[in-house]
């Protein structure tokens, strides 16, 4: 008989943290000390690096000569008017004066360019720079000039490489390998001047850096400026055949100035390396809000003809950020608006709304569209509303929205009821929507605004909803406070707030999950190993021997061979039975009739194995045998997988299993490694995630045991990268709470 009878199914418990079987303590890599996980520390000569051989840290690279070097070669230079090189150069020299960088102009056939001398190359640049401009059509041959004169740092502009196809992508690889080989380090190609653009000096306050892979997608967050909202830099990151958006998140996650970064990412082109700076931002709590584009296949399509990179599937894209705490949002006015905010504001000191308005239509609009967004607007208490009856008439609502009605803010009534809405505990973010100018109430409402601002730690928003924006109370009053956050759309104040108060929650409680990454791999690994089948999948049989190997319960089972082992296993197994056809090439048993529930005797046993042998026969495929299951009656169906991403490696996934996950798709995924408060947040995102608490008169499901074989997994995933390409647990069955979860089916597929 093959097979062996599974244990009875025993009670489960929430161990105190969660681990894989036979992990390992951390720190320690066959013997060899490691450092411990820092921000970024490696030590001399060893790397951090997970079980599956990902790096767990990267030192962030230096990128201050970038931005502020001493030195600056313009390679290609010139002065010829209508020329574009002319007019680039003309303002390379205006910003290097600026930033008080020494200029070398290079062209071999000049002897001055604007009246200053030019070098006729590389090599007879009189010190060694930082920055080299290359203002050629082919960089390649420059970069290797640059690299021998040990230049830092370089930037292309020169265009026709990934973005324009095949050819351009070989030609791109080409240049990468020699800047690899330069030591330097190579904005572009395909990128232009935005990092060199002029900046105002004269704001301060927290800032906004900037990181965009199209230059024009970053113009409104570099036209904050003009409404007092401080930018530091600007990086266009354009082909990124060296440098990435990676590279410049996690640089200005370490800058003092730094308030927030807003980035407009086309593709990534590694996606650990941006999980490693959106993790680097995480630890030092700065917020980091992108758009992405690539949610269609129409974007996704034009993202890779303008950027020559791959876009990822986007649901492990939108995972992976919400997974570090990037702020995802749709619109370059969204980003413009939530970076502002993100930057300016301090730590919420309580997550509650208030709404307060003159108007009540205008108050519960707001506090509609604020509710179903998810933002809270707790009821004030009696006292507080009886404060606020001293100002406001009697029959005006003042429980959450407030109505004053109008008149109030005309007067000093006005400041007193802006102070004492401030004064609850229970209150952390006032809101005032404006729909329109109505001086010079409007004048007086937004100047009060103002001075309550400048009083409090906290957020006072306003929507200026003028679609003329020319008021002076908007442009001098509200505009001219660093206190207030001034919208002009209910929608984008809304989203704002909302990632405001996420992020900050988000911060509060992260702790990387790259410091608890598995180093080494466990027994269950080399278990599992046994069981690869390179090029093939497993059978069910052959599958649930790995979900074993890693501790991942199945039912009671055997795989017989004959009529009368079935027979003979089914009184072991106990009445009633499943019984499954097994073979590797069975992906989608039940279509071809395969699978047989309810036995309830052993003439039905025998007459169901000749059935399943005989539709294999005739289906023509191979079969290891048949198995006779223990029959799990109640529970829970849910999925537990194991995909590939193009960008991110391997991912986890979770949902409503059985048929339901291809009728309503609702599954959430994480990327390795997470922890288990990960794991948890995962199944909160799932729409049918009532169903596991309980819901008609159902028990509530053991989501503790779901959360163990969802970690278990994600151990699989590391530690058999690159061997097990898909998994795929369906149905996981959740038993009610306390009695654990059985995988009653699984799909494994090796590469």
């Amino acid at each position: 008989m093959l097979g062996s009878t599974h244990g009875t199914l025993t009670t489960h418990s929430r161990p105190a943290r969660v681990m894989a079987c036979g992990e390992q303590p951390r720190h320690t890599v066959h013997g060899i000390s490691e450092p411990h996980p820092g921000d970024g520390g490696q030590g001399a000569g060893v790397v951090d690096r997970d079980v599956s051989g990902r790096p767990l840290h990267a030192p962030a690279l230096d990128l201050d000569r970038f931005f502020r070097p001493e030195s600056v070669a313009v390679i290609g230079a010139s002065d010829s008017e209508g020329r574009p090189n002319a007019g680039i150069t003309r303002q390379l020299i205006t910003w290097a004066e600026r930033v008080g960088a020494r200029l070398h102009l290079v062209n071999p056939g000049r002897d001055q360019v604007f009246g200053r001398p030019c070098h006729s190359a590389v090599a007879e640049l009189p010190e060694t720079v930082d920055l080299a401009v290359l203002l050629v059509g082919d960089p390649l041959p420059v970069i290797e000039q640059l690299g021998e004169a040990k230049v830092k740092f370089a930037v292309a502009f020169a265009s026709g490489f990934a973005e324009t196809g095949e050819r351009g992508a070989a030609a791109q690889a080409r240049l990468a390998e020699v800047v690899e080989r330069s030591g330097l380090r190579l904005l572009g190609p395909n990128t232009n001047l935005n990092a060199f653009e002029r900046f105002r000096e004269d704001l301060d306050g927290p800032a906004i850096a900037l990181i965009t892979q199209s230059g024009h997608q970053g113009r409104p967050v570099f036209s904050l400026q003009e409404l007092g909202i401080r930018l530091s830099h600007w990086a266009p990151t354009g082909n990124e055949a060296d440098l990435e958006t990676a590279d410049f998140l996690s640089y200005f996650a370490t800058r003092p100035e730094v308030g927030a970064i807003a980035a407009y990412v086309e593709g990534l082109k590694d996606g650990r390396s941006f999980l490693l700076a959106a993790d680097r931002a995480a630890r030092h709590h700065v917020p980091v809000v992108a758009v992405k584009v690539g949610r269609t296949e129409t974007g996704a399509r034009t993202a890779l003809s303008h950027t020559g990179k791959l876009t990822g599937a986007d649901s492990v894209v939108d995972a992976a950020m919400r997974q570090f705490g990037v702020i995802r949002v749709d619109g370059l006015d969204e980003l413009q608006d939530t970076a502002a905010l993100l930057a300016r504001a301090k730590k919420p000191t309580a997550e509650g709304i208030a709404v307060y308005s003159i108007s009540g239509g205008t108050g519960a609009h707001f506090s509609d569209l604020a509710t179903a967004a998810g933002l809270r607007l707790p009821a004030l208490g009696d006292a507080k509303q009886a404060e606020l009856h001293q100002w406001i008439p009697d029959y005006l609502s003042v429980a959450n929205p407030i109505d004053n009605g109008g008149h109030p803010v005309g007067d000093w009534r006005g400041r007193k009821i802006i102070d004492a809405i401030l004064t609850d505990p229970s209150i952390g973010v006032l809101i005032c929507p404006i729909t329109g100018p109505f001086p010079p109430m409007s004048d007086k409402l937004a100047q009060d605004l103002v001075d309550a601002a400048e009083q409090t730690d906290k957020l006072v928003c306003v929507v200026w909803g003028s679609p003329v924006g020319t008021e002076d109370a908007y442009r001098r009053t509200l505009l001219g406070s660093s206190r207030v956050a001034t919208f002009r759309t209910f929608a984008n104040c809304i989203t704002a707030v909302r990632a405001y108060l996420d992020h900050h929650r988000f911060a509060a409680g992260y702790r990387s999950p790259f410091d608890d990454a598995p180093r080494i791999p466990s027994p269950s690994a080399r278990k599992a190993q046994a069981l690869m089948r390179p090029g093939e999948p497993l059978s069910e049989h052959a599958a649930k021997q790995l979900l074993r190997a890693y501790g991942i319960r199945v039912p009671r089972e055997q795989l017989v061979t004959s009529a009368a082992a079935a027979v003979r296993s089914a009184s072991l197994v106990g009445y009633p039975v499943v019984m499954k056809a097994s073979g590797p090439q069975l992906a989608h048993k039940t279509e071809l009739g395969l699978v047989k529930v309810g036995l309830t005797s052993a003439s039905q046993v025998r007459d169901v194995y000749r059935e399943l042998t005989d539709i294999a026969r005739y289906e023509d495929v191979a079969l290891d045998g048949v198995l006779v299951c223990q029959m799990i009656e109640r529970g829970v169906e849910t999925v537990v997988g194991i995909t590939h991403d193009s960008l991110f490696g391997p991912t986890v996934t979770v949902g409503l299993g059985g048929v339901l996950v291809e009728v309503l798709q609702d599954v959430a995924v994480g990327i390795p490694p997470f922890g288990e408060d990960q794991a948890r947040a995962m199944l909160g995102e799932l729409r049918g995630r009532a169903l596991l608490d309980g819901v008609r008169g159902a028990p509530p499901a053991d989501i503790d045991a779901l959360v163990e074989v969802v970690l278990r997994v994600q151990r699989m995933a590391l530690e058999l990268d690159g061997q097990l390409a898909e998994l795929d647990i369906n149905p996981l069955v959740v038993l009610p709470r306390g009695e654990g979860a059985v995988a009653l089916d699984a799909l494994a597929i090796c590469p």
